[in-house]
C-alpha cells in the first residue's frame, strides 16, 4: 500500500456515498484525488478536492491530454480504486487493472476492500512494521522462557 502520492478513485453510482469518508480520509492524509468526472463532481460537493480525468473509453483530448491508463503506465498514480458498473464502465475497468497490474500498484474493486485499505495505510503511516520469520519468532520465544526460569530458580 502506498504511503503517499497520487490515488484514482472511480467508482460506480450505488458506491458513491459509501467512499466518501475512506477518500476524504486519504485527501486529509496528503494524498492527491484523481478521478473520473461524476466521481470527481460527488467528491468536490463534499468538500474533497478531486482533480478530474479522461476515462479510458474517451480517449486522449486532442490538446493531448491523456486518459487514466496512460497516467496509471506513466507511474503517476499509486494506487487504484474502481467499482465499475455497466458495460463501457467493464470495460475501462479491465484496461485500468490491466494497466495497474502492469506496473504493481494496488488496484481496488470493492468499498470493503478500499476500507480496509484505508486502515492499512493509516496503519503503515502510524507504526513502525518489521517481518519476523516464524524460527526467529520461535527463538526469541525460547531464549525469553529461559531468561523467566532462570529468574524463577535464582
Amino acid at each position: 500500500m502506498p504511503t503517499e502520492g497520487k490515488i484514482f478513485v472511480s467508482v460506480a453510482n450505488r458506491d458513491k456515498r459509501s467512499v466518501i469518508m475512506g477518500v476524504k480520509r486519504l485527501s486529509d492524509l496528503g494524498f492527491e484525488i484523481v478521478s473520473t468526472g461524476g466521481t470527481a463532481d460527488v467528491l468536490r460537493r463534499n468538500g474533497i478536492q478531486a482533480t478530474p480525468v479522461r476515462k479510458v473509453a474517451e480517449g486522449s483530448s486532442a490538446e493531448g491530454e491523456g486518459t487514466i491508463a496512460d497516467l496509471i503506465i506513466a507511474g503517476e498514480i499509486d494506487m487504484v480504486f474502481n467499482t465499475p458498473s455497466g458495460g463501457e464502465a467493464r470495460s475501462d475497468g479491465y484496461e485500468l487493472r490491466a494497466a495497474a497490474t502492469s506496473i504493481g500498484i494496488p488496484c481496488i474493486t470493492t468499498v470493503a476492500e478500499f476500507n480496509a485499505a484505508v486502515q492499512a495505510i493509516e496503519a503503515l503511516r502510524t507504526y513502525e512494521w518489521s517481518v519476523t520469520s516464524l524460527q526467529e519468532h520461535a527463538a526469541a520465544l525460547s531464549a525469553s522462557q529461559a531468561a523467566a526460569a532462570e529468574a524463577v530458580n535464582a
